[in-house]
């Protein structure tokens, strides 16, 4: 293999966008204002048990779009918060008090973290891999921010919204009420004291980001340099410096493995490997005389349950989607429709076990 073929995905704008949104999670992190948005909500909400866990999930899906790491949202931002609280309340992980108020907690904002991974482009590192994946098989997404987010707006918003009620109804909680947790929230923003340069900096850096994410064609820029912009903001008003960015390991083992993972993607489909692999399945379904919409139910049901065996959704990403978005356009499935909702299931399974995901690993943990 020629070498700019083996390491072309490194120069891949996508990639390198992954790489950026890392840069923005340790802003959120380090100027402290994930940690103050979540703490307004719980201080506005958290007067009773359902509502901490609503102002937790509306501060998840506030942060997410500007924070495209859902495993830094979890244990940079939500699981510290609700450790305080839990543990405020006498309910301790790995003890049967956790049912008082922790384990609902948890179990409420690990679903909600793959909820709004699954309602912006820009929530989750996969989501951005998968629509490059699926450019490399012919399938263009067109204004991809507004399209996913109009696509995922319905039934992510009606998930976010009942799945605090409905886990309260079938995962209850032993203490309802927390009158203590705004309490404890206005003490805190008051050690915390006023909102410092920085983190307005950081608010009007990711607001001009996601403006260029979501006008970019309008604009005709590309996302990847809107996200250097927000980047260089950053570095040059001192929010962030180069330090930063190195130590970020997280970015630096996103691009190599992306890269690599999008290379090989590429060959695969060049060698007619992934062709030849999904006309074999095509012709398995057409002998069961399957339609296409029936084709595709059982298709991705297929590729959501797989999901069992794995232990991370970029792996599962690398492996498999590729493989299943060909399947589904031998099988006739449209391709935008089929792309899409590889994708979007990709963020919903990361909250089937304890072990689906990044973020299972830090509310398990």
């Amino acid at each position: 293999m020629p070498f700019t073929t083996a390491f072309g995905a490194f120069t891949n704008e996508v990639i390198w966008l992954i790489v950026i949104s890392f840069f923005f999670a340790r802003g959120f992190v380090k100027t402290g204002l994930g940690d103050r948005i979540a703490t307004y909500f719980v201080k506005w909400l958290g007067k009773s048990t359902l509502g901490l866990s609503y102002g937790l999930t509306l501060s998840e899906a506030l942060i997410a779009p500007a924070m495209p790491s859902t495993t830094a949202r979890a244990g940079g931002v939500f699981v510290p918060i609700i450790k305080s609280l839990s543990l405020s309340a006498g309910s301790r992980p790995g003890d049967p008090s956790s049912r008082k108020l922790g384990s609902y907690l948890v179990q409420s904002q690990f679903q909600a973290s793959t909820n709004s991974s699954a309602l912006f482009l820009t929530a989750s590192a996969q989501n951005l891999l998968c629509l490059k994946l699926a450019e490399e098989l012919g399938i263009i997404i067109l204004n991809p921010w507004v399209s996913w987010f109009k696509a995922a707006s319905l039934p992510a918003l009606v998930s976010l919204l009942l799945t605090p009620l409905i886990l309260y109804k079938f995962y209850p909680p032993e203490i309802k009420d927390t009158p203590d947790a705004p309490a404890m929230a206005a003490k805190k923003l008051e050690q915390m004291g006023p909102v410092t340069k920085n983190e307005w900096i950081m608010v009007g850096t990711m607001l001009l980001a996601v403006t260029l994410w979501v006008c970019g064609d309008t604009l005709g820029m590309p996302s990847v340099v809107a996200a250097m912009i927000g980047l260089s903001m950053l570095l040059l008003l001192g929010v962030l410096d180069w330090d930063d960015c190195l130590s970020e390991k997280s970015a630096w083992d996103t691009l190599a493995w992306f890269a690599v993972l999008v290379g090989m993607a590429g060959q695969l489909t060049n060698l007619g490997i992934v062709s030849w692999m999904s006309g074999c399945v095509a012709k398995s379904l057409q002998s069961l005389s399957l339609s296409w919409p029936v084709a595709f139910v059982v298709l991705q049901a297929s590729y959501f349950l797989i999901h069992y065996l794995f232990a991370s959704q970029t792996g599962h990403v690398g492996a498999l989607y590729s493989a299943f978005l060909a399947m589904h356009l031998a099988a006739g499935v449209p391709g935008v429709l089929a792309a899409m909702a590889l994708a979007y299931n990709t963020n919903l399974f990361g909250s089937i076990t304890h072990y689906s995901s990044g973020q299972a690993a830090v509310y398990y943990g």
